[in-house]
C-alpha cells in the first residue's frame, strides 16, 4: 500500500483536469457518465408524468384533442425536429472534434450546435404567438375554437389540450435554453484549448444532455402535432 507521501507525488504529477478524489481520468470520466445518467433517468420520470397524463385524456376527449391538434401549425414543428435532428449531430461532431484535439473545429460545431439551437427556440417563439393571437392559450381568455373539417365548435376539453401543449413544449423550451447555457460554456472552454484527446468529459456529458432533449422532442412532435392527421 503506497504511503500518503507516495499518493500526494503521484497525484502532484496528474493531469491539471484530474479532480483530487479520482485515482484517474478514466475513473472520473465513469464517475461523470454515471451521474449524468442517473440525472437523464430521472428527467425521464419527470416528462413520463406528462406523458401519461396526455395519455390518458386523449383516451378520455379521443374528439377534443385530435381536433386541437388539427390546430397546431404542422410545418413549424416538422421544420422544428428536423432543425433538432440537425443540432443533435452538430454536437456529435463537437464531441468527435473535441476527443481528436481538433479545437477549431469543437468550436465550428459547438457553434452550429448553438445556431440551431436557437432557432428551435425562435421558431417555438412563432408559434406560441400564434396561439396567443388565436386566444388559444388556457386562462380566463380562452376561446373554444372550431373544428377545421366541420367549423363547429370543439368540445371544451380542447383547453385541456392546449394545457398538457404548453407545460410539455414549454419544459422542453427551458431544457433547451439550459443547453444553450451549456453549449456556450464549452465553447469558451474549448477556445482556451481545454479539450483535447486525453480529456473531454465535459463535451461528452453535454452531448448526452443535448440528445436527450432532441430525443424528448421527437416524442413531442407526433403525439402533439399528428393526432388528428388523417392525411399529411
Amino acid at each position: 500500500m503506497a504511503s500518503p507521501t507516495h499518493a500526494a507525488l503521484a497525484h502532484d504529477d496528474a493531469p491539471p483536469e484530474l479532480r483530487h478524489h479520482f485515482p484517474d481520468l478514466a475513473k472520473q470520466r465513469e464517475a461523470s457518465s454515471l451521474g449524468m445518467w442517473v440525472f437523464l433517468v430521472t428527467e425521464v420520470l419527470f416528462f413520463g408524468g406528462m406523458f401519461l397524463a396526455y395519455a390518458i385524456y386523449r383516451e378520455t376527449h379521443r374528439r377534443a384533442f385530435e381536433g386541437a391538434s388539427n390546430l397546431l401549425d404542422l410545418k413549424l414543428g416538422a421544420t422544428n425536429t428536423i432543425v433538432l435532428i440537425v443540432s443533435s449531430l452538430t454536437m456529435a461532431l463537437a464531441v468527435w472534434a473535441s476527443g481528436r484535439s481538433r479545437k477549431n473545429a469543437t468550436v465550428l460545431f459547438l457553434v452550429l450546435t448553438m445556431l440551431l439551437g436557437a432557432t428551435f427556440l425562435g421558431i417555438k417563439y412563432v408559434e406560441y404567438k400564434q396561439k396567443f393571437e388565436r386566444h388559444e392559450v388556457p386562462g380566463p381568455h380562452f376561446v373554444v375554437p372550431q373544428d377545421e373539417e366541420t367549423h363547429q365548435p370543439l368540445p371544451r376539453q380542447s383547453e385541456m389540450f392546449f394545457s398538457l401543449y404548453f407545460c410539455m413544449t414549454g419544459l422542453h423550451a427551458i431544457h433547451m435554453i439550459i443547453g444553450l447555457g451549456l453549449v456556450s460554456w464549452l465553447v469558451v472552454r474549448a477556445r482556451r484549448g481545454e479539450f483535447s484527446e486525453r480529456y473531454n468529459t465535459p463535451v461528452d456529458m453535454v452531448g448526452l444532455y443535448w440528445h436527450f432533449v432532441d430525443i424528448i422532442w421527437i416524442y413531442l412532435f407526433p403525439l402533439l402535432y399528428l393526432l388528428g392527421r388523417h392525411t399529411l
